[in-house]
């Protein structure tokens, strides 16, 4: 489970301890997802280079004492997510360069008796609480002053001791994730000059009374506060927001996936106090049930003049109402995606005198389809340099629009345009029209020098000619096949080339053209399995002057020739072979004898027994057979009933089955052996079934008539069963002399008797 760098990834395999032989020499040991309950003292006592264990999502319940003593080198220790009811500070007493301690998702219910961390001077991250964590204690953060992240899951926390978190001296980022009103307040007062950023979930503001106790944050010196997963009301936002107003480092608000029951019709007057701190202001995925009766937030238009950032992102906002565009005199970065703006609301919310200083404007992932009225609805934003109205269904694209001449950027990317035209504003540096299905790009645009073309179904890079000043450009997963000497030779300033994920033909010519008359700095060409060569030419990102193609690449005709005769000649051999070892003949005889071994062994009934003896001999010998010894059984007193295959096989049938059912109706099956009987294909094939049918059972139904001397080199070896037979059984030979043919004749039907 462990790479060359000594990480070793045992996650998820069902383990129920800590695997022995852990080594000096592994880095990462990662034992997550597993059935662990118990860390013994000697489990990691050789792991003493270990700079991160996870341990996180087992079952772990107790851990001995000295199990961590030899990690004094340890930086990630998680332990989260167990079933640990008690913390012990003997833990950590030898964990030195631990930096980040997970103890989350466990079920003790307070920190202990003495200080669990006192002994973790470097700890930069500690993230603790649980469903039952309810008491924190004065002393029980002792030996810690300075962290980077202080995470605390509190849903049940109860009873806090005030000071319990005063020693602490700076907190860059710190998460409450609380539900107690008059807890959350005293943890804010011990944190007033302390923290920095100020994260709080998880927790409900829906009375005036509630709101009152985080009057103590007027004094914090936070300079960012963050909501995620709050509950607010009409009857509450005004005093969030005038306590918020009052916090003298506050820059910076931010609130995701919360939730506001009411539609702006705040029951007290907001006091417009305009911080001279708050610069930005962040809203995500805000849930207002009663939306569509939201008023024109008349009230805050005092609040906005000082904000130079504003995101209000995947908030089904339709309109921004023109009073407020035109209060946000000093905004310069807007971020309105993934929200409901459309053509009309969009011409309102832009209006005259809105934004005056706005530079970046996002309005991706909106209900805009006019792309002539967009950009007629934006022309007058005489500062904008960026503007992404990307994922946008336009569809078309007229032939003139009218843009801010400021605008350097511009992203129309998956807007379904199906060409590029004079639309485009000619003073751009840098655009993006990915993703839209574009068969060709040709346009006049001096400045630019970023183009992006990715997914699209380009077969020739651009015209450079056009764009000479082109320093970066992307046509990924295109349909390009190859570049000309003159397209690359006109790229004069490009540095980067993006082509990979294309129809590129591999040859040692191409990339020696690209390496040789490029004069590119880096190009990232890509052949994936899924196309003609077998292996990626180069890795995305290497120099292509130090790609080298391998023999298989350089002479890939060649190579598939040789292969194509090799594996032509290898298949001629196997003919051959199978031809003098009858393979053809033995598997068509396994499929026969498969068949023919799935019926019972059993004896036929008496009913079913149509015949004396079925007569297996070669068509060579057919005239002594039916003019001789047909007319001699058949005429007999009282005649032989004889199954021959010319007159009693049913047309029609396969003859495997006719054979193999001839057999078995048969009391005898009476073999005329010949040269030419063991030379016959289908004699084959009826002394075969014999053997199957009759010979397996140990009975006396076959009789061998000889009719011509054969020598024993003459019966092929697979034949084995007859080899045996004849050298261990009495077998009729038919004699020429006429005087012996009546005594034959006479021992014949004594054994189609018996």
């Amino acid at each position: 489970s462990c790479d060359a760098t000594q990480l070793c990834n045992c996650s998820s395999m069902g383990l129920d301890f800590i695997p022995p032989g852990l080594t000096d020499k592994i880095t990462l040991l990662n034992l997550a997802h597993n059935r662990i309950k118990h860390v013994r003292s000697q489990d990691l006592q050789q792991a003493f280079n270990l700079r991160a264990l996870l341990l996180q999502s087992n079952k772990i319940n107790s851990i001995d004492k000295d199990s961590f003593r030899s990690q004094g080198k340890l930086e990630l220790l998680d332990l989260s997510n167990n079933s640990l009811a008690q913390l012990s500070p003997a833990w950590f007493e030898r964990l030195f360069s631990l930096q980040h301690l997970h103890l989350q998702g466990n079920s003790y219910r307070d920190l202990g008796e003495s200080s669990l961390f006192s002994s973790l001077r470097n700890l930069s991250s500690l993230h603790l609480g649980n469903p039952w964590f309810s008491t924190i204690r004065q002393g029980d953060f002792d030996g810690i002053e300075l962290l980077d992240k202080l995470w605390i899951d509190g849903g049940s926390l109860r009873q806090y001791e005030p000071g319990s978190l005063k020693l602490f001296k700076k907190i860059n980022h710190m998460i409450l994730n609380l539900r107690n009103s008059s807890v959350f307040s005293a943890i804010v007062r011990d944190l007033l000059y302390s923290v920095l950023w100020l994260e709080v979930r998880k927790i409900e503001f829906s009375q005036p009374a509630e709101v009152q106790l985080l009057r103590v944050m007027s004094s914090s010196l936070v300079n960012k506060i963050s909501f995620k997963q709050i509950l607010v009301t009409d009857a509450t936002v005004p005093e969030i927001v005038t306590i918020l107003e009052d916090m003298p480092k506050l820059v910076e608000v931010e609130m995701i996936d919360c939730r506001l029951l009411g539609t702006g019709q705040w029951e007290t007057q907001i006091q417009a106090n305009q911080s001279q701190t708050v610069r930005v202001l962040t809203i995500k995925k805000l849930s207002i049930e009663e939306f569509y009766l939201f008023t024109d937030l008349q009230a805050v238009l005092g609040l906005l003049p000082p904000l130079t950032k504003i995101t209000v992102e995947n908030t089904k906002v339709f309109l921004v109402p023109c009073r407020l565009s035109q209060s946000l005199l000093s905004l310069e970065y807007l971020d309105l995606s993934a929200n409901l703006l459309g053509d009309q609301s969009l011409e309102h919310s832009a209006c005259q005198g809105a934004w005056p200083s706005l530079q970046t404007l996002n309005l991706s992932q909106n209900s805009l389809s006019d792309l002539e009225m967009t950009s007629k609805s934006l022309s007058h934003l005489r500062n904008l340099i960026l503007l992404d109205i990307s994922r946008n269904n336009f569809g078309e694209i007229p032939d003139v629009c009218e843009w801010p001449k400021t605008l350097k950027y511009l992203n129309l990317s998956s807007t379904q345009i199906p060409k590029v035209t004079m639309c485009i504003p000619p003073m751009l540096e840098v655009l993006d029209v990915s993703a839209n299905n574009l068969r060709e790009f040709a346009l006049q645009l001096r400045f630019l020098r970023e183009l992006y073309l990715t997914k699209n179904q380009l077969k020739t890079l651009p015209d450079a000619v056009p764009i000479p000043n082109l320093v970066v450009m992307s046509v990924r997963r295109n349909k390009l096949n190859s570049f000309s000497r003159e397209e690359f030779e006109s790229f004069k300033k490009l540095e980067l080339l993006d082509a990979s994920d294309n129809n590129f033909m591999c040859s040692c010519e191409f990339l020696s053209f690209i390496q040789h008359h490029a004069g590119i700095a880096q190009v990232l060409v890509e052949w994936p399995d899924k196309y003609i060569c077998d292996t990626p030419l180069a890795v995305r990102g290497a120099q292509v002057g130090a790609v080298h193609l391998s023999v298989m690449e350089c002479h890939r005709s060649l190579v598939v020739s040789l292969i194509c005769v090799l594996v032509f000649l290898v298949i001629l051999v196997l003919v051959a072979i199978g031809y003098k070892y009858h393979a053809v003949w033995y598997l068509r005889m396994t499929w026969a004898w498969l068949q023919a071994k799935r019926k019972p062994k059993r004896a036929p009934p008496k009913d079913d027994i149509c015949y004396d003896a079925f007569v297996s001999y070669s068509e060579n010998d057919s005239d002594w057979v039916e003019n001789i010894m047909v007319r001699e059984l058949e005429q007999a007193c009282p005649p032989f009933r004889l199954c021959l295959h010319k007159r009693d096989f049913v047309p029609g049938k396969w003859i495997v089955d006719n054979i193999i059912d001839s057999i078995e109706k048969s009391h005898k099956t009476l073999f005329v052996l010949s040269e030419h009987f063991v030379q016959s294909e289908w004699c084959k094939y009826e002394l075969d079934f014999s053997h199957f049918r009759l010979f397996d059972e140990n009975n006396d139904a076959a009789i061998l008539v000889l009719l011509e001397p054969i020598q024993s080199k003459a019966i092929p070896k697979r034949f084995c069963k007859l080899r045996k037979i004849m050298n261990t059984k009495t077998y009729l030979e038919w004699p020429l002399e006429e005087g012996q043919q009546e005594m034959f004749w006479f021992n014949l039907k004594i054994a189609l008797k018996s």
